[in-house]
């Protein structure tokens, strides 16, 4: 009682609501409240559950806009839930209703650029006027970010690039496709080895949306992140797999090297990495369906040959 008592009056004299520490309280508890998704085994549930914790951080957020832990669930959490269980369904929904794709694309992006807010925002809370200085001058900018950025400055980048990669008809967001390169590459500087590997598997990605390069240097440079992608992760992420086989084997019709790497995919024990057990089921879910549509992904000769 006496130790509430002291609290309460430390509280109550540094000015701070009783309401506004409660929620500060919460929102540490919440922010690292571990791997209670990431190691689940049941993307279905996942998928189910995560809107309702997304919703929660927003009402936590109303009441302590900037508490930056709660800012980075929610640049993450909106960013993975519509990677995971929105965008990935774009291609799948495609195949029986157009529209139902075109809206599954639009909610996608809405949902990235969202994340991007909030990811702004948290950058913001520890570098006062970082927004505006990234506007000016990024260099410079980035140049304030330390490790202890790092998670925000990836799932930032993260949310702005997957908007992009669903905006190759809108200029202004692929106008800052440079904007994002520098994000990433601040990430790779501070702490290359980000959640094993997970910066150069968004570089493969990343690289597909770009517009200034060939085709083949687009494949160089995809090859090249998903060799470290893979030395990063020691090959337990079954999305660098997948994302290689869509964007760099799929484009080039390259059946036989796609078949393969989604093989690969599905050869991984989601189960090995406990930590990252969502991911890849929901990798692997991607990986069956995409195998099981290679006669339309590829070219009737081409796919015979695989």
């Amino acid at each position: 009682m006496k130790r509430l008592m002291a609290l309460a009056m430390v509280v109550l004299g540094s000015g701070c609501s009783i309401k506004r520490f409660a929620v500060n309280q919460v929102g540490n508890a919440l922010a690292s409240g571990g791997s209670t998704f990431t190691s689940d085994d049941d993307p279905d549930l996942v998928a189910d559950a995560i809107p309702f914790g997304l919703k929660m951080y927003e009402g936590l957020l109303a009441e302590s806009p900037r508490h930056a832990g709660l800012l980075l669930a929610a640049a993450q959490g909106f960013t993975e839930y519509s990677y995971a269980f929105v965008d990935s369904r774009i291609a799948e929904a495609k195949e029986e209703n157009l529209g139902r794709a075109n809206a599954l694309r639009d909610r996608a992006r809405r949902l990235y650029l969202r994340a991007w807010r909030y990811g702004m925002r948290g950058l913001e809370a520890r570098h006062r006027g970082f927004g505006a200085a990234l506007d000016n001058d990024a260099a410079t900018a980035l140049a304030r970010a330390d490790k202890q950025d790092v998670p925000m400055l990836y799932w930032t980048a993260a949310a702005r690039g997957l908007a992009i990669s669903l905006s190759k008809d809108n200029p202004e967001l692929i106008a800052e496709l440079p904007l994002v390169e520098m994000l990433v590459e601040r990430v790779a500087q501070l702490d290359e080895g980000f959640e094993n590997g997970a910066v150069p598997e968004f570089l493969i990605t990343f690289e597909a949306a770009r517009t200034d390069l060939s085709a083949e240097e687009q494949r160089q440079l995809m090859r090249r992140h998903f060799e470290r992608a893979l030395a990063l992760s020691q090959g337990k992420r079954a999305g660098t797999y997948v994302s290689y086989a869509e964007n760099a084997c799929l484009p080039a019709q390259n059946a036989a090297e796609f078949k393969s790497m989604l093989e690969k995919a599905l050869a991984i024990d989601p189960d090995g990495d406990p930590e990252h057990r969502l991911a890849n089921l929901v990798a692997q879910r991607r990986a069956r369906w995409l195998l099981g549509h290679m006669g339309e992904l590829f070219l009737e000769s081409t796919a015979k040959g695989s």
